[in-house]
């Protein structure tokens, strides 16, 4: 893959670059996903998770802007794997922007072939919303990352992690979320994580608190915090597949175990044990196949040490990385015997409805945030947990590249949010447009059978009908930009999810967009686990007035 040296930054401020909102949202959100302080290589096109990208090449790139530039507010672009291939006559309600990621053929949708598409040119790994358009960096997932967290708390040690300490492994766009995550979920955490500059990332950031020249340094660190009842995050430098072997060896319990390397990308997301980064990064251009072999031996030794962890009574969980699948193809025939962290912690919410909701602000200030979570404060005055995680966001997360915030809410309250965001750029309490969306890891909008779909009470595990047409109705509804990918997360082959964004420019049509889109791809998560057979999300669709069918006879 070509690189180029140049720098990307969405514009700021209220003047358009594009001939309306509804474009301009889109191309502010891909030309941040590529911003410096967001973009893990920029100069790449990767935006995070392995090879995660917002474009295929750099022409392409320059091909969307100029298309999103020029875009008329009944028109829609479709993109086919980071490629601009057409611009068609719609209409003011359609998408601006159609996006289709790394989608295969089933039974062609495995690496070897992916791989080759990829070098050919003819395709590229989106990730979840790297090739979406709207990652908003290692705050997207943090919220996610918390509530799991406090779930695990509550479910293993009476209600908290205080005086309790994690282990885990991985910095990277996703990983780097777990330091900050854990000591406001009132833990301490020690992180091991093979690239320093990862590492160096995330001290800059403020995710993580502290660097400890070995091991041994950071445990003590770890467990002395943990004795007296403090939350510290230390991150060591090293390899998953041999800390973790060793520390079990040594008698050493956490009293979390998980992992967020990018696993599910075993030729660019993990570095095979005994190996120094330039033979990795060398091997990945002479000898993938050969390097991703070594990956996934590397990846069973670390599961055979979590799954010992898990047979001493320690909770262990996977991160939704695909780490347990990589380790039973390399031999682990029992890698599942510990959970992801769906099935165990966070199933429930989706069945209620409750899920991620995140809005960036396009004026990039960080003032209109600030506004914006005041108002919505207003709006849903009744939900704790929203106040209290707002509060600890303002306090401890820097942002980076266009100011957002990620929150998580009842599909009525985001219905209610959207609307007011709504109704503040037509009065002009904010400086510009707000786009406000969600990102990939939500209740309807995934088919992952190693992950959010993992042990569906009904065996549907596998199904992928149900993403596509959550995709389809976000479409109908009248989403501005909405993506349909596969294999984010957890890899090729492993996956079918959808994103959907809105720009909340201020007009009455607008606001019938968002009653839409929040209603209907809330209520399409409900109705999938409602099916599933899931009686808190049949409860949910009776108390919301979703009409479904199957329920009514």
């Amino acid at each position: 893959m070509p690189t180029n040296v140049r720098s990307v930054r969405a514009p700021r401020g209220a003047q358009l670059t594009a001939r309306g909102w509804q474009a301009e949202g889109p191309l502010r959100m891909l030309m941040n996903n590529l911003d410096p302080e967001v973009a893990e290589r920029p100069e790449e096109l990767i935006v995070y998770g392995g090879t995660g990208r917002a474009a295929r090449n750099w022409d392409a790139f320059d091909g969307i802007v100029e298309s999103l530039t020029d875009l008329a507010d009944d028109e829609t672009l479709l993109v086919q794997s980071g490629k601009p291939v057409g611009v068609f006559r719609t209409h003011a309600m359609a998408p601006r922007v159609i996006i289709a990621n790394s989608n295969l053929v089933g039974r062609w949708a495995e690496l070897e072939t992916f791989e080759r598409l990829t070098r050919d040119g003819l395709m590229m790994f989106g990730q979840m919303t790297a090739g979406a358009w709207f990652y908003v960096a290692s705050q997207g997932i943090i919220g996610g990352t918390y509530e799991t967290f406090v779930e695990v708390g509550r479910k293993h040690y009476g209600g908290s992690l205080k005086g309790r300490w994690i282990l885990t492994a991985g910095l990277g766009g996703m990983g780097g979320a777990q330091p900050l995550a854990a000591t406001m979920a009132e833990a301490s955490l020690l992180a091991i994580e093979r690239q320093q500059e990862r590492i160096e990332q995330r001290l800059t950031t403020g995710y993580l608190q502290h660097f400890a020249p070995d091991l041994e340094t950071g445990l003590a660190m770890v467990r002395q915090a943990a004795a007296g009842g403090e939350a510290i995050s230390v991150a060591v430098q090293g390899n998953a597949a041999e800390v973790y072997p060793a520390l079990v060896e040594r008698d050493i319990r956490p009293d979390v175990v998980t992992d967020q390397t990018s696993a599910h990308d075993p030729i660019n997301g993990y570095v095979p044990a005994g190996w120094d980064l330039e033979r990795w990064r060398a091997a990945i251009e002479t000898d993938p196949a050969g390097v991703a072999e070594a990956a996934k031996t590397s990846m069973a030794e670390q599961v055979r040490a979590m799954l010992a962890f898990h047979d001493a009574g320690v909770p262990v969980l996977e991160y939704g990385n695909n780490l347990r699948q990589m380790a039973k193809d390399a031999g682990v025939a029992d890698a599942f015997r510990y959970p992801g962290f769906i099935e165990a912690y966070i199933r429930p919410q989706f069945c209620r409805g409750r899920g991620q909701f995140r809005f960036a602000a396009l004026s990039g200030d960080a003032g209109d945030i600030r506004k914006i979570e005041d108002r919505i404060l207003d709006v849903v005055p009744d939900d704790a947990a929203l106040h209290r995680w707002i509060a600890m966001a303002r306090d401890h997360i820097q942002f980076q590249g266009l100011p957002a915030r990620v929150c998580t809410l009842r599909l009525s309250d985001k219905v209610l949010a959207a609307q007011a965001i709504n109704d503040m750029v037509a009065a002009g309490e904010v400086s510009a447009p707000v786009a406000i969306g969600r990102d990939d890891v939500s209740s309807g909008t995934a088919a992952s059978p190693n992950r959010e779909t993992e042990g569906m009470k009904d065996g549907s595990d596998a199904v992928a009908d149900w993403p596509l047409l959550a995709a389809m109705l976000n479409c109908a509804s009248g989403a501005t930009w909405i993506s349909i990918q596969a294999g984010g997360g957890v890899g090729v082959g492993y996956s079918q999810h959808g994103c959907v964004i809105v720009v909340a420019d201020g007009t009455d049509l607008t606001a019938t967009r968002l009653e839409r889109v929040f209603t209907n791809d809330g209520g399409a998560g409900v109705m999938r686990h409602a099916d599933a057979g899931y009686e808190l999300a049949r409860e949910a669709a009776k108390r919301y007035g979703l009409k479904l069918p199957f329920l009514d006879r």
